[in-house]
C-alpha cells in the first residue's frame, strides 16, 4: 500500500502580522486606497468586521451589510470612529435573498459610484449529514453558495466596468478543499464556494480591458468575540459547537480526532464570521473564554489576507500558530492523492490509511528542516 511521495517544500517562515501590511503610500494593493470603497457582507462581527476596521485605517469608505442589525450598528459606530461616520454605510442585508443585495448595489452605487473591494464573506455553519438535515442542507446553500453567487452577479457586472483596479474576495473555508467528515453540507457549499471563485477568476481573466480580480480567501483558527460566545453557549448546553454531545470526540478544522499525536488541535470551525472556537479550551458558563494560544486573532487574519492580495494570490490560505502553511499543503496533496493514488475517500479518516498519513506528514516535514 502506497502513500506516493512526500513532495518538498521551502523552509518555514513564521509570519509576522505587524510587518504584513504597509502603509498606504509605500508597498499595498492599488485598491487599498484612500477615499476609495469597500464592500463587505457579514461585516458585523468576526472576520468581516475586523476587515471594516483594518480598511477603514487604510483610508477606504466602508460598506458593512450583514442580518444581525443589533451588531452591525455596533461594528458601524467602531467603524465610523476610524474614518467618520460620512465614510460609514451600514446595511441590514441578507444575501440569500437577492432583492436585498440588489438594494445593497444600488445604495453603493448611488452614494459613491464605485467599489474598490468586494468581500463577499457572510455565510452560516449549520449541520447536515449526507441522509439527515435537509433543511439544514437548504438553508447553508442559501447562504454559503446562492449568497455568493447572489454579491457576485449583482455587483461584478458594474465592478468589470470601472476605470480603476478592484477585487473580489470570496471566502472559503479549509473544509471546503480537505473535505473532513462530520459536516458534508457546509463542506459541500464552501466546495463550491472554491469552485464558484475559481471559474470567476478565468472568466474575468477572459475580459481584454478588465482590472476586476477574483480572490479565495481561507482562514486558518481565528479567535474573535463571537468565538467566545459561541463556546460559552456550548459549555452551557453541554455540547459542543458541531452539537456534538460531550461525549463525541472533537476533531481539529480538517477532522483529525485529538488523538493523533501530530494533530492535537480539537478547534472546529464557526463559518459566518469565519471564527474557529477549541474544544481544550471551552469556557464554562461562568468563566470568561480566552484566546487559545494557537489561534490568530480576526485581525491578524485580515492583515495575513491582505498581504497575500497585495501581492497578487489567488489561493490565500491563511495558517494560525499550530497548523503552519506546509501542513496545510501537504494536507491539501494527500485529498489530491486518493483520487490521483487510487484510495478510498477521504483515506485520511479510513483506519487502513492512518498510519500512512501520519508517516506523510513526519517524513514529509522532517524533509523540510
Amino acid at each position: 500500500m502506497s502513500r506516493g511521495p512526500s513532495p518538498l517544500r521551502p523552509p518555514f517562515t513564521p509570519f509576522n502580522p505587524d510587518d504584513a501590511v504597509s502603509p498606504i503610500d509605500r508597498e499595498v494593493h492599488p485598491v487599498i486606497h484612500v477615499g476609495r470603497v469597500a464592500v463587505i457582507t457579514g461585516a458585523a462581527s468576526g472576520i468581516g468586521k475586523a476587515a471594516a476596521l483594518e480598511l477603514a485605517k487604510q483610508g477606504l469608505r466602508i460598506v458593512l451589510a450583514d442580518v444581525n442589525e443589533e451588531q452591525l450598528k455596533e461594528a458601524a459606530k467602531e467603524t465610523a470612529k476610524i474614518v467618520g461616520e460620512s465614510n460609514v454605510l451600514a446595511m441590514r442585508t441578507d444575501v440569500s435573498v437577492l432583492e436585498d443585495v440588489v438594494r445593497l448595489r444600488d445604495k453603493v452605487f448611488e452614494q459613491w459610484g464605485e467599489v474598490s473591494v468586494l468581500m463577499n464573506n457572510a455565510g452560516i455553519g449549520l449541520r447536515g449529514t449526507s441522509w439527515d438535515g435537509l433543511d439544514n442542507w437548504k438553508q447553508i446553500f442559501d447562504v454559503n453558495v446562492f449568497g455568493v453567487l447572489n454579491v457576485q452577479q449583482t455587483f461584478v457586472p458594474y465592478m468589470i466596468h470601472q476605470e480603476n483596479p478592484s477585487v473580489i474576495i470570496n471566502t472559503g473555508s479549509k473544509q471546503g478543499i480537505t473535505n473532513p467528515p462530520g459536516n458534508a453540507a457546509y463542506n459541500a457549499s464552501k466546495a463550491a464556494v472554491k469552485s464558484i471563485t475559481e471559474g470567476l477568476a478565468w472568466e474575468l481573466r477572459q475580459q481584454p480591458t478588465n482590472k476586476l480580480t477574483a480572490h479565495l480567501f481561507v482562514p486558518g483558527w481565528t479567535w474573535t468575540g463571537m468565538t467566545s460566545a459561541s463556546a460559552a453557549a456550548a459549555a452551557a448546553s453541554s455540547t459542543d459547537t458541531n452539537g456534538n454531545g460531550n461525549g463525541t470526540p472533537h476533531t481539529d478544522i480538517n477532522g483529525n480526532a485529538t488523538s493523533n499525536p501530530l494533530t492535537t488541535t480539537t478547534h472546529t470551525h464557526t463559518p459566518g464570521s469565519g471564527t474557529h472556537t477549541n474544544g481544550r479550551t471551552t469556557p464554562t458558563k461562568d468563566s470568561p473564554p480566552t484566546k487559545p494560544a494557537g489561534a490568530w486573532s480576526a485581525e491578524e487574519t485580515v492583515l495575513y489576507m491582505l498581504d497575500k492580495l497585495r501581492l497578487g494570490q489567488f489561493y490565500i490560505i491563511v495558517p494560525d500558530n499550530e497548523t503552519r502553511k506546509e501542513v496545510d499543503a501537504l494536507r491539501i496533496m494527500w485529498a489530491a492523492g486518493d483520487i490521483t493514488e487510487g484510495r478510498p475517500a477521504l483515506s485520511r479518516w479510513h483506519p487502513q490509511y492512518t498510519a500512512l498519513f501520519e508517516e506523510y506528514m513526519r517524513d514529509s516535514l522532517a524533509q523540510m528542516q
